[in-house]
This record gives C-alpha cells, sequence and structure tokens, in this order.
C-alpha cells in the first residue's frame, strides 16, 4: 500500500525537517565560532550537524510515517522503508502516557505481535489520541 491507495496518511510536519536543518546550521555557526583553533571542537560540531541533517533528511524523503487502508497499516521500516501490517497482524492499538519533565507525552504504540511501532505527535502531525481513535474506527470488524 503506497500514499495514493491509503484511506488516511499521517506525516512529519511540514516545518519540522525546516527546524531540524537550521538547528544543523546552528550547530555548524557555533562549532566555528567557538572552536579558538581546536580541530576537534569543529569536528564535533560538524558530526553533530551531519546527525541532525540526516534526521531532516529522513523526513524530506519519508515524510508519511502511518497510513492506514482496507488492507491495513503503513508503518515507516528502518531510515525511508515501509511495511505493510495486515489487518490480522495488528494485536492492538493503544496510546501510551507518560509524565516527563512536568509535561505529559503521548505515543500511538501499534502491536503487531513481533513488533511493536511507536508514533509520537511529531511522527504524526497530529494528537497521538485521535489517529488511535481514527486507527480502530478503520479497523474491519472480526
Amino acid at each position: 500500500m503506497d500514499e495514493i491507495t491509503a484511506s488516511r496518511a499521517w506525516r512529519v510536519p511540514a516545518s519540522l525537517p525546516a527546524a531540524k536543518l537550521a538547528g544543523a546550521v546552528l550547530l555548524v555557526t557555533l562549532g566555528l565560532l567557538f572552536a579558538d583553533g581546536d580541530p576537534v571542537r569543529v569536528a564535533v560540531a560538524a558530526l553533530a550537524a551531519a546527525a541532525v541533517a540526516g534526521w531532516a533528511v529522513r523526513d524530506l524523503v519519508a515524510p508519511v510515517r502511518l497510513a492506514v487502508g482496507p488492507d491495513g497499516l503503513t508503518v515507516i521500516r528502518g531510515f525511508a522503508g515501509r511495511r505493510l501490517l495486515p489487518w490480522s497482524a495488528v494485536e492492538a492499538i493503544a496510546v501510551d502516557r507518560r509524565p516527563r519533565f512536568g509535561l505529559t507525552s503521548e505515543t500511538l504504540e501499534i502491536d503487531a505481535g513481533e513488533s511493536l511501532h511507536l508514533f509520537g505527535r511529531y511522527d504524526l502531525g497530529a494528537n497521538p489520541e485521535e489517529v488511535a481513535a481514527e486507527l480502530r474506527a478503520a479497523r474491519p470488524n472480526p
């Protein structure tokens, strides 16, 4: 199942890769400004910037993290691959809430037996609780 045949798809917000790329540029700039001629500091800043830029590239190459269709769910796999989870393989759809640093974070959990797929608000571009409700509604009755 690809984006075109999906009934509904959730993707990374468009502003997120731009923010990550801006962060990579900021890391390089700070590394150059505060390196004081130390090549190790420049190398560490460049390495960190490359990691953040790679993270942004993933968002650009594979922005759709989750899609639902009549055959099941399509989830991201690896850097930019996709995997179809047939409805028969989906054991549970739940939202995990945990307090962290005074804030409550929500994570959508899709249990497919041998694999567990986790999606946060920034993976989906939507509230995980709302996405879980849509997925449960789209699931055919057994």
